[in-house]
């Protein structure tokens, strides 16, 4: 009995107080740093992928995009292929530096009814090919097949045309030292089709001009480039007529 006494007393606690019901916590969920969110990457196919490995397969003795045997087996082994499958396969090509197999692969799409010869696509071609002797006579080959292909559908049309694509073009061929191709696409495009370019556009064409040796196309350039911004700008304009004005007061005195 004592020792049941001598036990200390223990004394009820206070319980924590419960939250009401209506009374509800709030709760914030956010990214725990600074990560944007997932997106998909760029992958081919299963299509695609059997397509380029099949296409790889059947040309491995020649890769020539001229021999009989690369264009038949393209055709079948990519003939099948969606629009965005047969792009994608495309592109493979290239970075796999199968560059004649690509080029195969752009005959193939040429006879899709959804094909538009795409200035952008030909730029990834020209940006892909090699410094060789051969590859450049394929360039030039392509830009011709590529101005043939605009002027079989109306050609160059002003307002329809992408002028960050055509830029991207003649830059590639400019990079790849292609002048004379360079000149030929900008005088289609702007010269004679009318297309309405940038600023970007002849700085690009008069400084290619000029660093590949072409001084009369980037005297022709520079004409074009001050006529447009007189006509886009009029305090342009006025500083060339004033420029003129005092070449022609220069040229009458020397003469006198």
């Amino acid at each position: 009995m004592a020792s049941l006494l001598s036990l200390p007393h223990l004394t009820p606690t206070s319980q924590p107080a419960l939250p009401l019901r209506g009374a509800r916590g709030r709760i914030t969920c956010g990214p725990r740093d600074n990560r944007g969110p997932l997106q998909r990457g760029r992958s081919l196919s299963t299509e695609a992928i059997l397509a380029v490995q099949s296409l790889k397969r059947l040309t491995a003795s020649d890769r020539s995009p001229s021999s009989a045997a690369t264009a038949a087996a393209a055709s079948s082994t990519l003939g099948r292929l969606l629009k965005a499958d047969l792009l994608a396969a495309m592109a493979e090509l290239q970075r796999q530096g199968h560059w004649s197999l690509a080029l195969a692969a752009l005959h193939v799409a040429r006879s899709e009814p959804w094909y538009r010869p795409d200035p952008a696509l030909y730029a990834t071609f020209v940006s892909s090919s090699d410094s060789s002797s051969d590859s450049a006579a394929a360039v030039d080959a392509l830009v011709d097949a590529f101005l043939e292909e605009k002027e079989r559908r109306r050609g160059f049309v002003d307002g329809e045309e992408d002028v960050y694509k055509l830029t991207r073009l003649v830059r590639a061929l400019v990079a790849k030292g292609r002048g004379r191709a360079a000149w030929r696409v900008y005088e289609a495009a702007v010269r004679v089709g009318g297309c309405e370019v940038d600023e970007y556009m002849y700085r690009v064409m008069a400084r290619g001009m000029k660093r590949l040796g072409l001084e009369t196309e980037a005297a022709e350039v520079e004409a074009d480039f001050r006529e447009w911004e007189a006509r886009i700008s009029p305090a342009a304009a006025r500083d060339v007529l004033d420029e003129m004005r005092v070449r022609e007061k220069k040229s009458s005195t020397t003469a006198a």
